[in-house]
């Protein structure tokens, strides 16, 4: 299961934007998890510390047991418990087995101390995310 690579996360919408750098330094705070069909990535009302980008597979996500979408290869979630309240709003379900890049929350406060400049950058564009 290997780490993301600044050219993988370049594929990611959320983050095409960002510097080659940036990308460099990202990448190396991701790790690789996979997951079997019918596993439960993240359940709706726990605490949630980690932000992910859907490597492969495909996963659904449901909030109050209503499907919201499914997600696929460079689609994300979590961005919303590791900018906010720390809780979860969705649970998301891998429908096939399933890889995903995860940024823990500590890996992430660990950024924001040693680069603040690239969790900037992480944050703004999840914040868009979230505005939109």
């Amino acid at each position: 299961m290997p780490q993301p690579t600044a050219a993988d996360l370049a594929q990611v919408p959320l983050l095409a934007e960002l510097p080659q750098e940036t990308l460099e330094t990202l990448a190396s705070r991701f790790e690789a998890e996979d997951h079997g069909a019918g596993h439960r990535v993240v359940t709706e009302g726990t605490p949630g510390y980690a932000f992910y980008i859907v490597s492969s597979g495909a996963l659904t996500v449901t909030q109050e047991g209503r499907v919201l979408r499914t997600l696929g290869p460079r689609d994300f979630f979590g961005e919303i418990s590791i900018l906010g309240e720390g809780v979860r709003t969705a649970t998301v379900t891998a429908d096939e087995p399933s890889e995903v890049w995860v940024l823990f929350g500590t890996s992430f406060r660990s950024l924001q101390v040693a680069r603040p400049d690239v969790a900037a950058a992480l944050e703004r564009v999840m914040d868009d995310r979230l505005s939109s």
